[in-house]
């Protein structure tokens, strides 16, 4: 059975750093390219970063370019995002996913995998 499990998320003030962990199982993901993506309370989910597993290229989220790094750790195979410099805008349901292939990684629909999220409250 495939998992993602979540971790990391809590309450922080803004300005301030959160690191979310990603861990999967149930298969072989090193293939594949792993994403995060948050949901709002009434707004659409939206992609926040993505990363190809094999070679560690990357793709962001404007709304976050400079501010989240997302890597792998191929030892504890573990997928990370590390956010500084967090603002009350960030606050959201972040989810883990995986997708088969990096083209179309800031897209929901290309996710097969997904967990069940972690919520992130940064307050003003």
């Amino acid at each position: 059975q495939v998992q993602l499990v979540e971790s990391g998320g809590g309450l922080v003030q803004a300005g301030g750093s959160l690191r979310l962990s990603c861990a999967p199982s149930g298969r072989t993901f090193s293939s594949y390219t792993m994403g995060w993506f948050r949901q709002a309370p009434g707004k659409e989910r939206e992609f926040v970063a993505a990363i190809r597993w094999s070679d560690g290229i990357t793709n962001y989220a404007d709304s976050v370019k400079g501010r989240f790094t997302i890597s792998r750790d191929n030892a504890k195979n573990t997928v990370y995002l590390q956010m500084n410099s967090l603002k009350p805008e960030d606050t959201a349901i972040y989810s883990c996913a995986a997708a088969r292939y990096f083209s179309g990684s800031n897209y929901g629909p290309s996710y097969e995998y997904w967990g069940q999220g972690t919520q992130v409250t940064v307050s003003s």
